[in-house]
């Protein structure tokens, strides 16, 4: 059974929840273990999945998050820096599903996150196992 750290960034509580419980249940179907942690931001969750991947604890990561455009180009920042962090990660070798969501308001969120329409929490970990998956199956034969 592996471990997968769920990091979110806790600002559209009732989105996140949904995400989270998408997750969750993608993470439990597959038969295995999901803790949570939360960072006040987008920004702050690959800082917080690095930290965690390097204590060895954690087989993957999901990410869950919500980024809606304001009126300042400060959502562009956040949605841009996040995704690319991200990416340095898994490049890095990290498995991550990506589920923060770059939206332009609510309504296209709440498609998104609930479990029952997208459901891109569950998304988000499926795409988590299946690299979890590739770096077994590469993983240094010895």
């Amino acid at each position: 059974m592996a471990k997968i750290l769920i990091v979110e960034a806790r600002f559209y509580a009732s989105l996140n929840d949904m995400l989270i419980a998408g997750a969750q249940a993608a993470v439990e179907a597959a038969g295995h273990e999901a803790e949570l942690l939360t960072v006040p931001g987008a920004l702050e969750i690959p800082g917080a999945i690095a930290l965690a991947a390097e204590s060895g604890e954690y087989d993957a990561f999901v990410a869950i998050g919500v980024v809606i455009r304001g009126e300042t180009y400060h959502f562009e920042i956040v949605a841009g820096e996040s995704a690319r962090a991200i990416m340095a990660l898994t490049m890095d070798g990290i498995a991550i599903g990506n589920g923060i969501l770059t939206v332009e308001n609510e309504a296209q969120a709440l498609v998104r996150a609930d479990p029952a329409q997208k459901d891109k929490g569950g998304e988000a970990a499926k795409a988590a196992l299946a690299l979890m998956a590739l770096g077994d199956r590469f993983a240094p034969r010895g």
